[in-house]
């Protein structure tokens, strides 16, 4: 360029051999002056007009303000010469701003380059896009950016840019990307065979999955097979070794991105997962005397520790993180004692117990007086999160001692800390925050408002209590005491003398809340007013202006006319509560603040964190609260206040998320078709067949089954004479409590042309269930394809053959009796070619869902009776007898089951009707 363009050369040389500012502003003004006096004229060649844009480039790169250049930029970009095009597209990303009105006029010439099939092009776009993308252009173009992105004749550095742009333009405009929609289309890219180009997705997967982890979930078991054919199987090329690490880039965005979900529950995942992590610690015991080396292995061990302890910190792998932390947290370097900290610091937030990082609690407080402050921080952030009752005292005064001498810059920090942590550990100094959670939460949760009334009463009858315990039920018994009063032990003149009798051991504030639940009493509970107003009369004589004043007012208030309804609204019960956080914790959040990545957990250990899990929840909309408090929870939380307010146990009122299964909540979109509800059908009562067929794919099955348990083999056909690539396989289940299915080892991510696959499918039989599970498997061929197929796993695969006698097939028909536990239905049936009853094809139907025929039951030989016994493994076993008569005459059928269970009776009638019934 600089030999075709001497005009610009000498420019550049000019300005360089300037010796003072003043003769370089002197050669820039007359330059722009010609430059300005070229454009007015206008009847410039592109040759002319890349030069002049050149020189406007270069003097805006020295810092002066240009005002002159942008439409000759703009049509640059329109030309057909790279060069020119090349100079147009830099102009516009230098000279323009993302709100420019220039913008406009080249959003059509970016789009032409989008689509052509020339490379170059595409990727010139593509850099304008990310570097000045506004919202107008993201707008417009995030359609072609992924339509590149998915393409299958793009080129690898082509996908790779597009991935990052899109990834920008998320970014800076989340509003734009549809980011739900295109999901399984992005994740299936993580299966790409170039490494680049599954980091850059991966980067992209990052962001999107984060605010969308449902849509995202398939992104999980990617994540997952991409580690093992890494880290196991390693399945790399050369040149993404680095120093004999394989691609420590992508490992550590791959371990990142499987902290974002809860551990999976699939056994196939969780066992590759372990052999993974624990190939990642065995390799880091291997040292190395080559630094680059080092600095890789410990950037995928870090984040390995982390991804472990989030799947579960009792696990023997964590076990072995924390014998690697200790020598981490006393090496030589100063990164790997920063990231020792950090990580240990992760362990104590999450761990049962701290004991293993106690034992190194010494190294941690020297930590305090690294000679980096980095360092001085993350020990800072690990006490924190370590301290606990045993060794608050000696952990805040080596805080209290180090503040003296620490940086102005920790200081505040440090006060903030030292201040919560003597806050826990105070006892009952901080007993009214400590019963104040309690309250909430029972307020909050109307499905433990009943069981919290009958527990804090029955922890009131003890001989000795704690005042918060007394606190929390004179809240809890005034307001919820009469969800109880009509059970035997629950009177209202029992739970009347039971808190009354605490009350003279308490201090005025606690008689003053008792005084407050006396009236609530007196709204709900008018047969004991007479002993309610005898107590506020006494209390009206007391010196403690606050208890005097009270006693009078609800003396008064207790006293008015019964047809006053000014007791009944004073009285109403409390609204929920807000949720409230600690100022001093919040002070401290609002410190840390929230980073770009979302971290999975808080400094301040275990009890910190579920605060935080219940609070983010409840932001999120999601007030099923009780539904994730167990009984035993709230039980040992209210029992504890009677051993120390400050107690573990009340922290634990805070529930953890759910457990999680790497699959989206909503079931997938069927596919349909006549055949395809055929091919159902039919399995439903035979072992093996074919499940669905098209021009690209077939998938059959195979099954087998003994007691509530069996095992399903899938067999995918690839059809084609090219492979199936990103094939993804998974299970969806309306009722994961009913029904368990799980894959016997990872699903395969490429179906070879023309070759067969299996997948094996382990199946458990829990409760009763109506719904089969889907299978949806998706892959690329060509285009991105998607198949969602009830899978034929139904009840009756679970029952087992029951040999009966007449008189005994009679005895328990009748035993069972009828409606609810009989389900009936009359349905029309077709006769064979011989105009005969097709008697065999009953038979198999009936014998096909596993029921036992039973022969010389009935008197007419044309019917047909069954029975048979489901298996269950949570709800045991249930009988089922069946009575099928067919009347040739009116080519109707009656098909009658009686069961113990009423929902057993219906499921089955509806599974072996389906198939018998005429099409009609």
């Amino acid at each position: 360029m600089a030999t075709s363009m001497r005009g610009l050369t000498q420019f550049i040389a000019d300005i360089r051999g300037a010796r003072v500012r003043d003769l370089e502003e002197k050669r820039i003004n007359k330059e722009m002056a010609n430059i300005r006096k070229k454009f007015k004229d206008g009847n410039l060649d592109g040759y002319q007009k890349k030069k002049y844009v050149a020189k406007i480039i270069f003097t805006y790169i020295l810092g002066y303000k240009v005002d002159v250049g942008h439409m000759e930029a703009v049509n640059l970009i329109s030309s057909s010469k790279y060069s020119e095009k090349q100079i147009g597209y830099l102009a516009v990303t230098l000279l323009m701003h993302e709100n420019s009105d220039f913008l406009r006029l080249v959003v059509n010439s970016i789009r032409k380059d989008l689509d052509g099939n020339n490379e170059i092009d595409n990727c010139l776009a593509l850099h304008a896009i990310a570097n000045v993308g506004g919202s107008e252009m993201a707008e417009a173009l995030a359609e072609d950016v992924h339509r590149l992105l998915i393409s299958p004749t793009s080129q690898t550095f082509v996908k790779k840019k597009a991935a990052l742009t899109l990834l920008r333009l998320y970014r800076k405009h989340p509003d734009v990307i549809p980011a739900t929609e295109w999901a399984l289309r992005i994740v299936s890219i993580m299966d790409d065979p170039d490494l680049g180009v599954v980091i850059c997705v991966t980067s992209l997967v990052m962001a999107l999955a984060q605010d969308n982890l449902d849509a995202y979930a398939v992104c999980y078991t990617k994540a997952v097979d991409r580690l093992n054919r890494l880290v196991i199987e390693h399945e790399y090329a050369a040149t993404y070794a680095y120093y004999k690490v394989p691609s420590p880039w992508l490992q550590v965005k791959l371990l990142r991105l499987l902290q974002y979900y809860p551990p999976s529950e699939d056994p196939s995942i969780r066992s590759v997962l372990h052999q993974v992590l624990q190939t990642i610690m065995n390799n880091s015991a291997e040292s190395s005397r080559n630094v680059q080396h080092n600095n890789a292995q410990h950037a995928v061990l870090f984040e390995a520790i982390g991804l472990a302890i989030h799947l579960d910190t009792a696990s023997p792998l964590v076990g072995t993180a924390a014998v690697l932390l200790a020598r981490f947290i006393s090496s030589k370097e100063t990164n790997v004692r920063y990231l020792g900290l950090d990580t240990m610091a992760h362990l104590a937030a999450r761990a049962e117990s701290l004991e293993p990082i106690k034992r190194h609690q010494s190294t941690i407080i020297l930590s305090l007086r690294d000679k980096d402050i980095s360092v001085r921080r993350r020990a800072l952030d690990l006490l924190y999160s370590m301290c606990d009752v045993d060794n608050s005292e000696l952990i805040v005064g080596e805080l209290l001692r180090y503040l003296k001498v620490a940086d102005y810059a920790l200081r505040e920090e440090m006060v903030l800390k030292i201040a919560i942590l003597t806050e826990n550990a105070a006892g009952d100094h901080v007993g009214d925050e400590v019963w104040y959670r309690v309250v909430q939460i029972v307020t909050n949760t109307e499905d433990l408002q009943e069981y919290a009334a009958k527990v804090i009463f029955e922890h009131l009858k003890a001989p000795s209590t704690h005042e918060s315990l007394v606190k929390v039920g004179g809240y809890i018994l005034g307001e919820y005491g009469h969800l109880i009063a009509n059970e035997p032990g629950y009177s209202p003149m029992e739970q009347f003398q039971v808190l009354h009798t605490k009350s003279q051991f308490c201090v005025a504030s606690t008689r003053s809340l008792l005084l407050s639940t006396y009236i609530k009493w007196v709204n709900v509970f008018p047969e004991i007013k007479p002993q309610l107003l005898n107590i506020f009369e006494r209390y009206r004589h007391v010196l403690d202006a606050e208890l005097q004043q009270r006693a009078c007012e609800f003396y008064a208030l207790a006293s008015r006319p019964d047809d006053d309804e000014l007791l009944q609204n004073v009285c109403e019960e409390m609204p929920p509560f807000p949720p409230r956080v600690s100022a001093l914790l919040g002070r401290l959040n609002m410190k840390h603040g929230d980073t770009e990545d979302k971290r999975t957990w808080i400094h301040g250990g275990k009890e910190a964190n579920l605060d935080r899990d219940a609070i983010k929840r409840k932001a999120e909309g999601n007030s099923a609260v009780a539904g994730q408090l167990g009984n035993q929870d709230i039980m040992g939380s209210l029992a504890g206040l009677e051993i120390s307010p400050s107690s573990p146990e009340v922290a634990s009122l805070s529930p953890e998320l759910p457990s999680f299964q790497p699959a989206s909540d909503k079931a997938p979109r069927l596919t349909t078709g006549p055949n395809v509800d055929r091919w159902f059908d039919k399995l439903t009562y035979t072992a093996e067949g074919v499940l669905y067929e098209d021009d690209q794919l077939q998938i059959g099955v195979k099954s087998r089954y003994q007691g509530h348990l069996g095992q399903l083999a899938v067999y995918i056909g690839n059809k084609v004479s090219a492979p199936l690539t990103s094939f993804t396989t998974t299970i969806h289940i309306s009722d994961p409590d009913a029904l368990s299915v799980t894959f016997a080892k990872m699903p395969p991510s490429i179906v070879g042309p023309r070759t067969q696959t299996q997948q094996l499918l382990h199946v458990e039989c829990k409760k009763m269930f109506s719904t089969p599970p889907i299978l949806s498997v998706s892959y690329l061929a060509g285009s991105h394809q998607t198949i969602a197929l009830r899978l034929p796993i139904v009840i009756t695969k679970f029952f087992e053959h029951v040999k009966l006698g007449q008189a005994d097939f009679f005895e328990r028909w009748k035993l069972i009796g009828g409606p609810p536990r009989e389900d009936q239905a009359i349905f029309p049936i077709d006769l064979n070619s011989a105009g005969q009853l097709d008697l065999a094809k009953h038979k198999q139907v009936v014998s096909g869902h596993r029921l036992n025929l039973l022969d010389d039951i009935d008197p007419n030989p044309n019917n047909l009776v069954a029975a048979g016994v489901l298996h269950m493994s949570v709800e045991g076993k249930v009988g089922c007898l069946l009575r099928l008569e067919p009347n040739r005459e009116a080519k109707l059928c009656r098909l009658t089951l009686r069961s113990t269970s009423e929902t057993v009776a219906t499921e089955v009638r509806k599974l072996v009707q389906q198939p018998l019934k005429a099409e009609s």
